[in-house]
């Protein structure tokens, strides 16, 4: 994939530029601020755009407030938001459209977790954090209805929100498929949601869902004054 990366710490910025481009993709601008992030999508017209939620000028929320502008004038531009720390004000909107991913950095270090929600987020799919899941659900109206899930269904629908498919859902859990299929359904059930036979579609009912529970939330929940 063609990659803009819009990371103001020109060390992490740089560690992964060379990261992307030795799994194969073009990095094809870096910059440092928002302004010029968005100059550079524009120029670039990337497959995919990684960008730190807090950057210059203002060093809050500047990279995900680009991400929605992006979204709007390149909506087949993936995007991935990184943060030090999870802030929710932004994501519930662009998680809800597919090809959007929210990783906390300490989640790069996975490097093959982390490629591999590289390519789900180009191909039109999800990834998100678990704890940014939990970040979403927790503490908001829907709590009701997720306080009926059994702790097993709490990780399926995690894993869900991150994207994966159940059979993904089986190996990272342990499960055999039919057991994971099972969850699901009673996860629909119970949620309200219909079920579906496309797994994409299976994702975006449950973004719904979180995108519901979500709209209640403060219009920041940051956990650090530091991105």
């Amino acid at each position: 994939m063609r990659i803009v990366i819009g990371e103001d710490s020109a060390l992490f910025r740089e560690g992964l530029a060379r990261l992307l481009a030795d799994a194969g993709h073009e990095v094809v601008e870096k910059a440092h601020d928002a302004p010029s992030l968005l100059r550079a999508v524009e120029r670039a017209r990337p497959d995919l755009a990684v960008i730190d939620i807090r950057m210059p000028p203002d060093g809050t929320d500047d990279g995900a407030r680009a991400a929605r502008q992006i979204r709007t004038t390149q909506p087949r531009c993936g995007i991935v938001l990184l943060s030090q720390h999870i802030e929710t004000r932004h994501s519930v909107e662009l998680v809800t459209h597919g090809g959007f991913g929210y990783l906390l950095k300490d989640r790069v270090l996975d490097v093959d977790d982390f490629l591999d929600a590289i390519r789900r987020i180009g191909a039109g799919g999800s990834a998100l954090d678990p704890e940014v899941v939990r970040r979403l659900v927790g503490g908001q109206q829907g709590d009701r209805l997720l306080a009926s899930l059994t702790g097993r269904e709490h990780d399926v629908l995690a894993l869900m929100a991150e994207g994966l498919t159940n059979i993904g859902i089986a190996r990272r859990l342990w499960l055999a498929d039919r057991t994971v299929e099972a969850h699901v359904s009673s996860i629909m059930n119970k949620l309200g949601l219909p079920m579906s036979d496309e797994g994409h579609r299976r994702v975006l009912a449950v973004l719904a869902y979180l995108n519901q529970a979500g709209r209640t939330a403060t219009p920041d929940s940051r956990t650090s004054p530091e991105g």
